[in-house]
């Protein structure tokens, strides 16, 4: 069975997503706006980032069985699993890590599995390689006609799907801010803005590698270089899916605040970065920062941003 041609109205995503202001005394110090861009609401099983990054690639594999990847707590493999589901198309993820090693199936696993897909375990050095073309062969030759979607989902489609992203807050916003674990909703925010806004991106992971992940993929969606982007890398806090009680206690501290569920992995993240910078008086009085919530904490985590 292959999806319907009309994504949006088979799924209807609540798109644009709301942009809401956080009061908070930190930003109000400085005579800087919180404001919350809340693609976490934008659908239940294809929250946040998911919806932008895979809407236009599922358009591409057109009914076709999708193929991607991802670690045992994905979020991008539950998402393309839900897809499957809710359109009718095949999918199947490969997933790091021998399948001995993740027997029982995890709750994140379990769900992709329920939702059918066929999971394909292969060792950390098959999946390493996973983007070479003895790999990819390998994987064609097992599983036929696919439609293929990197890690996180993060490739042109995807970052021409978020530049949707950034047209929602133009005039809107004078920084738009997002957490980043593979760089395609960066990618395609900054390329959605008008002149004079900026993206500001807050990896996840430690590496310093996500600047020219976030140029190559602009070149492939766009030709070259669009709109503004800028890093700050002082906030992985020891690296993917790792916290410590200071980010903890933040989150924390924020939910109370604001009434807004934290999601660890990538929101606390951007977050404590966001009220730091404040602090620091990075932003000139009258500017309006939007932190853009990209998950839900009851969606396990997965490089995705």
């Amino acid at each position: 069975m292959s999806p319907p041609v009309d994504l949006a109205r088979a799924l209807q995503p609540r798109v644009p997503s709301p942009l809401q202001e956080a009061r908070d005394d930190r930003f109000e110090r400085c005579g800087a706006t919180l404001l919350l861009k809340r693609d976490d609401l934008i659908h239940p099983e294809l929250p946040g980032n998911k919806w932008r990054k895979l809407a236009l690639n599922l358009e591409a594999a057109a009914g076709r069985a999708v193929l991607t990847f991802g670690g045992a707590y994905s979020n991008h493999l539950r998402a393309t699993a839900a897809a499957g589901r809710l359109l009718g198309f095949p999918t199947i993820g490969v997933v790091r890590g021998d399948e001995l090693a993740h027997r029982p199936l995890n709750p994140s696993l379990a769900r992709c599995a329920a939702d059918g897909m066929r999971l394909h375990f292969v060792d950390r050095a098959t999946y390493r390689a996973k983007g070479s073309p003895e790999v990819l062969a390998g994987l064609l030759e097992l599983f036929g006609d696919v439609e293929v979607i990197p890690e996180g989902g993060s490739n042109a489609l995807a970052a021409q799907g978020c530049t949707a992203l950034g047209r929602e807050v133009r005039g809107l916003t004078d920084v738009a801010a997002v957490a980043c674990g593979t760089g395609g909703t960066l990618a395609g925010l900054a390329a959605g803005l008008e002149s004079g806004q900026r993206a500001l991106g807050v990896p996840v992971l430690r590496g310093g590698f996500l600047g020219e992940a976030v140029a190559a993929l602009q070149r492939d969606a766009f030709g070259g270089e669009a709109g503004r982007w800028s890093l700050d890398e002082r906030f992985t806090f020891g690296g993917y899916a790792r916290t410590t009680p200071e980010l903890d206690a933040f989150a924390a501290d924020f939910e109370e605040r604001h009434g807004l569920p934290v999601e660890r992995v990538y929101v606390a993240k951007l977050l404590f970065a966001l009220v730091t910078l404040a602090q620091e008086g990075a932003f000139a009085p009258g500017t309006r920062v939007a932190a853009v919530i990209t998950g839900t904490p009851d969606v396990p985590a997965g490089p995705s941003a």
